[in-house]
């Protein structure tokens, strides 16, 4: 009880001071494109979209979870904002210094700052090397010395991450895939690093590890003041360690919101279908007809993305100009982000285009009936609203003179009053 209090205390009472904290990473348009090259001079003819265009800004001692479909850029932007792969176009700024091309000798210095937790913990892992060598090489490559000597803080690491100091001189074979990355975790906070970016920290740990090192990456976070970037599928995981969501899809961020609010009104299409996937453990909705929303097809090709809005080809909402048109990730309420024209749980961001295209008329075949009168209530109830909202400051310019003559233009639609007015002037010249 004491580790919960512990976890979920702190991180309510620094809730409000969030947003006065320091940007400690920047990102703005960063983009990865991987070449095709054919033919025997390499010539490349096409590329891989993987990463097209971010911007998001991630303060100090704040959790930024990242989730989306398998393909959609999400270990990539991670190996991005580490700099172990080099962007094709963008920035990333660390502590307000650009790092975007630094070389190596560049990067030397900041690799004590800023670590990275690998998705496979059977690549990441050298199989010549024993652990005690693995855990221990961030300090050979610092230059830094711990108290005691490296062999026992690598021990104290091994413990903290839930291994028995003993197995110092074990080789990685000799671990399971959870145990593994275990040790990618040990030897990511090594050096006590300001960002922690984890790929999938806890997808190949079991049910009671997962919690484990989830517990263990919080109670770092509020001793050391660590910054997390965490990418991973379990919805109800990101939940529990984020502070922020950004949602992701086909190199894109297509909402990015504070935690409670993408999960009480998910605005993006692709966000609430997402959300819809996520069980919810109450006994007593065992037997409750479940609102699924089952999206049309495959992602499409990072080679040739679509045009407009990537998300159109399964949108049960896509009209023409999703087709055309590309949407701006904008904030429409405070703490939430969306790229959508045609928003959930928001007032119609593009109202005068109402026809639905034949590939949204099929997507719509394979969502709830249920879920989509929720969509249409909850979105005709906030623009009224927000008409309303428009109505009340023009009521005080009502009474001004100059506003008097258009009122009297508007009742001129019941054009009867005039035409007996022509038949009555018409009468009296016949007469």
């Amino acid at each position: 009880m004491s580790d919960e209090k512990a976890v979920t205390i702190p991180a309510q009472a620094d809730e409000p001071r969030r947003a006065d904290r320091e940007v400690l990473l920047k990102v703005t348009g960063l983009q990865k494109h991987f070449p095709i090259k054919k033919g025997l001079l390499q010539r490349q003819v096409g590329a891989v979209h993987a990463v097209d265009g971010l911007d998001f800004e991630v303060r100090s001692g704040e959790t930024l979870g990242v989730v989306g479909e398998s393909g959609c850029g999400k270990s990539t932007m991670g190996r991005l904002i580490t700099r172990l792969l080099e962007p094709t176009g963008g920035k990333v700024e660390f502590q307000g210094k650009d790092i975007t091309h630094l070389g190596v000798s560049g990067m030397r210095p900041l690799r004590r700052d800023v670590q990275m937790i690998f998705q496979d913990p059977y690549s990441s892992l050298n199989p010549r090397h024993t652990i005690g060598t693995i855990v221990g090489a961030p300090f050979k490559l610092q230059g830094v010395t711990p108290e005691g000597g490296v062999k026992k803080e690598v021990q104290r690491l091994l413990s903290v991450v839930g291994l028995n100091p003993e197995h110092y001189n074990r080789y990685p074979h000799e671990f399971s895939g959870g145990q593994r990355q275990r040790i990618g975790i040990a030897r990511a906070l090594a050096l006590n690093p300001k960002l922690v970016v984890a790929d999938e920290p806890v997808s190949a740990l079991d049910v009671s590890i997962q919690a484990q090192v989830v517990n263990l990456l919080d109670d770092l976070q509020e001793e050391l003041g660590l910054t997390y970037v965490i990418i991973a599928h379990d919805l109800s995981v990101v939940r529990h360690v984020s502070d922020r969501i950004a949602v992701m899809y086909l190199g894109k961020i297509v909402e990015l919101a504070d935690r409670d609010l993408l999960y009480k009104s998910p605005m993006h299409p692709y966000t609430k279908a997402l959300m819809s996937a996520v069980p919810i453990p109450d006994p007593r909705r065992k037997n409750a007809k479940s609102e699924r929303i089952l999206l049309k097809g495959d992602v499409p090709s990072p080679i040739s993305p679509p045009s407009g809005c990537r998300f159109h080809t399964r949108c049960w909402k896509a009209t023409e100009v999703c087709r055309t048109k590309e949407p701006v990730l904008v904030e429409l309420r405070t703490g939430q982000q969306v790229a959508c024209h045609h928003p959930e749980n928001f007032a119609d961001q593009a109202p005068q285009d109402t026809v639905l295209l034949a590939v949204a008329k099929e997507a719509a075949e394979l969502v709830a009936d249920e879920v989509l009168a929720e969509s249409a209530e909850t979105s005709a109830a906030v623009a009224a609203e927000v008409a309303s909202e428009q109505a009340e400051p023009t009521e005080p310019t009502e009474p001004t003179e100059p506003t008097e003559p258009t009122e009297p233009t508007e009742p001129t639609e019941p054009t009867e009053p005039t035409e007996t007015a022509k038949t009555e002037g018409q009468e009296s010249t016949d007469k």
